[in-house]
């Protein structure tokens, strides 16, 4: 037998070996049975849907209409992410230096520095009548206006509402005789702004200070007025004025000088000998014992220089809010009273009144409000020391040798010009910072 046969033959005794599966009873059916009872089936199923296409569908409720589309229109409720404790975050802000930061402003300290003059100017109101507060606003309203219609003019930035205008203003009026006229106060407000302050830039940039620039340039151009239009204090008690006496010449009204010039004279008599000299003495003794008014105010002189205390009120409340340093104002005073006791005596050495020097005249009121100006004077601790005994030493000078009675208002301006050379040598030394070995090591 050949190999094919031998196959054949082997599967066939396999099938005979397998057993036979009978199947289950009523389960053989016939091809055309089956084929009868699907046609029945598919027949059922056409009459079902005939009876449903011939009977009419009921229509939904508008409720059940409104539900399907509300579940229709309904986001799809995601599943709720587990809570997480979150830690809040720390932004940093990158920025250029000063990063300790005051919520103090410029428009603020000076503000706050002009209402410190309100007690001041009350004062000044009630010694020299009506005509001394409106010549304070005066100065105030015109140097305000200028300052504004040269920005406007030269299309820069408004910035009337800082205060900076309005305390020049004052000073400047603070610096006049109660018996000049109107005018007086603008033309200086007018040239505190359009000279000393705008064409270097407005505030911040000024190299002097404006008031007392207003101030010289009224004393260089009218010094008639400047110095010969005082008025003593209460003058409008007399039978010929009232309170709000306007017009009144000083020159024809009144015989009045200030302390200061009556110093000067009386030592001047004492210098010339002779029969001038006892009175020269009695004077000064009378001058000794204007003290309490020099302090109260009840004296002449300029609007805002009289009332000693209240400019010392101001002064330290400034110095409380940190608006100006101590060292200014103490080194000047300090300076100006023990030069005025060491050579301001007609015996000879320690031999003058330091508490005239002390309150006569404008030095209270520069050393706290004009001395302390923060664009024109040091930047450093020791150079404010510097300057006002600086400021001292000039006053002196003018005081005790120079033609004029008081020397505040230009020894304070001379100064104004020393501040860069001041600060260029009384700058700290850098943190970490090594002077180089000389080279010929």
């Amino acid at each position: 037998m050949d190999e094919q046969e031998k196959k054949n033959e082997a599967a066939g005794n396999d099938n005979a070996a397998k057993p036979s599966v009978p199947e289950p009873e009523g389960s053989a059916k016939t091809s055309t049975e089956r084929k009868e009872e699907v046609s029945e089936k598919k027949s059922a199923a056409m009459e079902k849907a005939q009876e449903d296409a011939k009977t009419p569908k009921e229509k939904p409720s508008p409720k059940e209409v409104a539900d399907k589309k509300k579940a229709a229109g309904a986001p799809k409720k995601k599943p709720m992410a587990p809570k997480v404790a979150r830690v809040p975050e720390r932004q940093f802000t990158l920025s250029s230096s000063p990063h300790v930061r005051a919520p103090e402003s410029v428009s603020k300290i000076m503000w706050t520095v002009t209402f410190t003059l309100v007690p001041a100017t009350a004062a000044a109101t009630y010694f020299f009548g009506f005509r001394a507060l409106v010549l304070v606003l005066i100065g105030a309203v015109a140097a305000l206006l200028t300052e504004y219609a040269l920005q406007k003019l030269f299309k820069m930035p408004v910035t009337v509402r800082d205060g900076s205008a309005v305390l020049t203003g004052v000073l400047v009026s603070f610096n006049i005789p109660p018996g000049t006229p109107w005018w007086i106060p603008v033309v200086g407000s007018f040239f505190a702004i359009a000279i000393g302050k705008m064409p270097f830039g407005g505030l911040g940039y000024n190299p002097l200070n404006p008031a007392l620039l207003g101030r010289a340039f009224l004393l260089a151009s009218w010094p008639v007025h400047m110095t010969k239009d005082w008025l003593p204090a209460m003058w409008w008690k007399d039978p010929n004025f009232n309170f709000f006496s306007w017009k009144v010449n000083p020159a024809d009204a009144f015989t009045y000088a200030t302390p200061l010039e009556t110093r000067k004279t009386a030592l001047d008599m004492i210098d010339k000998g002779g029969d001038s000299m006892q009175a020269g003495f009695m004077q000064l003794e009378q001058l000794a014992d204007l003290i309490k008014d020099l302090v109260i105010g009840r004296t002449g002189g300029c609007i805002g220089e009289t009332s000693a205390i209240l400019l010392i009120l101001g002064g330290v409340y400034m110095i409380y809010k940190n608006y100006i340093d101590w060292r200014v104002p103490v080194s000047f005073i300090g300076t100006v009273a023990l030069g005025g006791l060491m050579f301001g005596g007609p015996d000879g050495f320690f031999t003058g009144d330091f508490l005239f020097h002390m309150f006569a005249g404008g030095l209270i009121l520069g050393a706290f409000y004009m001395a302390t100006d923060m664009v024109t004077t040091p930047l450093t601790k020791r150079g404010r020391l510097i300057f006002g005994i600086g400021c001292g030493l000039l006053t002196l000078m003018i005081r005790l040798i120079g033609g004029y009675p008081e020397g505040v208002s230009y020894a304070i301006l001379l100064m104004n010009l020393t501040t860069p050379l001041i600060d260029r040598y009384t700058v700290p030394r850098r943190f970490g910072h090594v002077k180089p070995a000389n080279a010929e090591g």
